[in-house]
């Protein structure tokens, strides 16, 4: 097991995790920030933009765990990356989208 792929169980989380708040909600029929909004990241952009940015994170998510190395959820230190992408990606994602929805500290 080399470093990479623990760099990329990593991102694979941080990934996953952004997919979560683009495709609910993209779903439920709402606008939400993306990247493609203007200004990027603080505009809205459309539920359908939205559900395809969640997707494309699914996508990109998948292939970083599932098909670089070997990753298995019996290895700690492969949940341990993996789990450390979704915490940090979720802190990211809860302090960023806090200030626009009123959720902040």
């Amino acid at each position: 097991m080399t470093w990479l792929h623990y760099i990329s169980y990593f991102f694979g989380g941080a990934f996953l995790t952004n997919a979560i708040p683009h495709l609910v909600s993209g779903v439920m029929g709402r606008p939400f920030q993306s990247p493609f909004a203007t200004p990027p990241g603080e505009g809205l952009s459309s539920s359908t933009i939205n559900v395809l940015w969640g997707f494309f994170n699914l996508v990109i998510g998948y292939l970083l765990i599932c098909r670089v190395g070997e990753f298995d959820l019996r290895s700690t230190d492969h949940v341990a990356a993996f789990g450390l992408g979704i915490l940090l990606m979720a802190v990211f994602a809860a302090r960023t989208f806090g200030r626009f929805h009123g959720g902040n500290l």
